[in-house]
């Protein structure tokens, strides 16, 4: 089930992308699944926005809503998507197609499966050049082959004659890059584009988005479950959890003053280079809320260690930071107020009595 929105007139005054109570969700046998469930955002033209979540927290849903490629069956989908100043939360995909590559465009997570294993690099780069651009096939090969060059990629008209195997997994996701930018779209979303990638890789593969974003004066949107890799690659953060958006903030501010639990929790659980080899990593206790079910209140309370009745009852806002309206946040007692510290100490007292 859908619910369609009419398509407005595109205008090029405002941001670029806006979001306003999107809902996405799934009809299956044990219930509706609220994968995204009320999600208001918004993307100014030629910044990057980070989204941050574990697994199962509706970050990738929120992208392949924003794209529309959803299910066709059992999908119910609420709210508004305004892309370029239109509507395009209810556009069918026959109407998207004329989006798709030419005004937005998405890096999958595994290359090895989003690319065609039977054509070539060369043809999968030009075909959207000859679809969208109406190229000949030699410019089309022409330009895949300076797409390839811009993405770094060696020996790039010997790779266009290559089969995608013959690749390793970093030039794979150079060349998904290099598609997804081949007809200059104004957005480009990410989704876990550095995952199946050793260290180095993703380094190279990040700061090659980012130079590619400035050079082309895009918009990035990053999904991706670790705020080390946005840290010094997006100019906003959004965490999200339980189908929701916990706290967004320009990306400085919220590192330095970050206020829901889950966000300092995920930050605890990046490994530093400072410990002691064989330190323990510290991990968020208990699992992921049910969708099907989520708890009542807070959706983070069962997890959260400064929880407490009122979190346990009642859902708790986005509402500003007093510092930076910029900075929101879902928090009943959040990181740094009286209540947390108190919290904090006791459970610590708690900990040294019981050693």
């Amino acid at each position: 089930m859908s619910i369609a929105i009419q398509a407005s007139t595109r205008t090029d005054d405002g941001p670029l992308l806006e979001l306003e109570g999107v809902r996405t969700h799934f009809q299956t046998p044990r219930g509706v699944v609220r994968a995204v469930d009320g999600v208001s955002l918004t993307l100014e033209r030629g910044r990057a926005l980070g989204i941050v979540g574990e697994s199962g927290s509706g970050k990738t849903i929120l992208s392949r809503s924003i794209m529309g490629l959803l299910p066709t069956r059992g999908t119910i989908r609420q709210g508004s998507i305004r892309f370029e100043g239109r509507e395009i939360g209810g556009l069918s995909r026959r109407a998207m197609r004329d989006v798709w590559g030419k005004e937005m465009a998405m890096i999958f997570q595994d290359p090895m499966t989003s690319l065609n294993p039977l054509m070539k690099i060369g043809a999968q780069i030009a075909e959207p050049l000859r679809i969208h651009l109406d190229m000949s096939r030699s410019d089309a090969w022409a330009t895949a082959e300076r797409l390839m060059n811009d993405v770094r990629i060696p020996a790039a008209g010997r790779r266009l004659r290559q089969y995608p195997h013959e690749l390793s997994g970093g030039m794979r996701q150079r060349i998904m890059i290099a598609i997804a930018m081949a007809c200059g779209p104004t957005l480009l979303l990410a989704d876990e584009p550095t995952t199946a990638l050793d260290v180095t890789v993703q380094a190279q593969i990040l700061d090659l988005l980012g130079e590619q974003r400035r050079d082309r004066n895009m918009s990035l949107l990053l999904v991706t479950h670790d705020l080390g890799v946005v840290a010094g690659h997006t100019d906003d953060i959004g965490v999200m959890y339980g189908g929701k958006l916990v706290e967004m903030a320009p990306t400085a501010e919220l590192f330095a003053n970050m206020k829901m639990p889950y966000t300092e929790a995920l930050l605890q659980s990046i490994p530093k280079l400072a410990d002691p080899s064989h330190t323990r990593l510290n991990v968020i206790a208990g699992r992921p809320p049910d969708l099907v079910n989520p708890p009542v209140g807070c959706r983070f309370s069962p997890r959260c260690p400064y929880a407490q009745d009122r979190c346990r009852e009642e859902e708790p806002p986005l509402i500003p930071t007093v510092e930076d309206p910029r900075h929101t946040y879902a928090c009943w007692y959040p990181v740094g107020s009286p209540a947390y510290h108190e919290t904090k100490a006791r459970r610590q007292r708690e900990a040294e009595v019981a050693a």
